[in-house]
């Protein structure tokens, strides 16, 4: 199988980098593509055997599977340089850019896979939604090589943006709330910021591992820690306390955005 990926940015990058090194794809089975050479030439420095393509229309030419990883609103300037027919397969990877739009105006198969940074890393999931032209051939061969970098999950259209809102932009949001919460270790505590992101961040990868194993659920680590008039309940309380709607309206502002992204893509 062929594989083309358009766009070599953060998530592009990550793709590449995971499919290759995990064994997912074999690097002569890629084609890469990015507006600025300098950074396909980058990936090409670690892979040589990918090949950079000169265009866009060199990457359908030559690839069986198109990925599109480029922001919403350079769909439009990618799809009308792109001429996929019936037997190949376009993978966008962007939540506002649905399905059934990349359907109406193209004739080849299409899905959806929204990545996560965890991928890179084999781990976390991805989110898939297929395209009623997909065929069983496709589908199998997406998901098998997702399942090495990652849990492959089916996801409806109605439910996109706050399933990318936990796997996909999760990692930024947790990463901003444990930086505060070294801050203040750092302030309230006294330690230096460095051993308190150091404490934190093995904090972190032993309560990932806790879960990977299936040691605890979330709702069991929290009793477990959490001793009846100890530290933990205090702590917790002043959380209770003070989050209010925090997550409300971070979930508000990301369909917002996610609205009026749909809203101002026009393919």
């Amino acid at each position: 199988m062929r594989y083309g990926i358009i766009g070599t940015g953060n998530m592009g990058s990550m793709l590449i980098n995971a499919f290759i090194s995990s064994g997912a794809v074999d690097a002569n089975d890629v084609t890469i593509y990015n507006r600025t050479r300098k950074k396909a030439e980058w990936i090409k420095n670690q892979f040589k055997e990918i090949t950079i393509a000169e265009s866009v229309q060199d990457i359908v030419r030559n690839s069986e599977v198109v990925f599109i990883c480029v922001k919403p609103h350079d769909y439009k300037d990618i799809l009308t340089q792109c001429s996929l027919n019936a037997t190949q397969c376009l993978v966008s990877i962007t939540s506002p850019v649905s399905v059934k739009d990349l359907q109406n105006i193209t004739s080849c198969q299409v899905a959806r896979i929204v990545p996560s940074i965890t991928n890179r890393a084999y781990s976390g999931v991805s989110l898939f939604t297929y395209g009623d032209r997909v065929s069983d051939f496709y589908k199998d061969e997406l998901h098998s090589i997702f399942s090495h970098i990652s849990t492959p999950v089916e996801i409806e259209e109605k439910s996109i943006r706050s399933a990318s809102d936990i796997v996909s932009c999760g990692p930024a949001f947790i990463s901003f709330l444990l930086e505060n919460m070294i801050s203040a270790a750092s302030e309230v505590g006294g330690m230096s910021k460095d051993q308190a992101t150091q404490l934190t961040e093995e904090m972190m990868i032993g309560l990932g591992t806790l879960l990977e194993k299936r040691t605890y659920t979330l709702p069991e680590l929290m009793e477990k820690v959490t001793v009846k008039g100890g530290v933990t309940g205090e702590g917790i309380q002043a959380l209770e306390n003070h989050v209010g709607d925090l997550f409300l309206e971070m979930f508000k502002a990301t369909h917002r955005k996610h609205k009026n992204d749909k809203q101002t893509i026009h393919l």
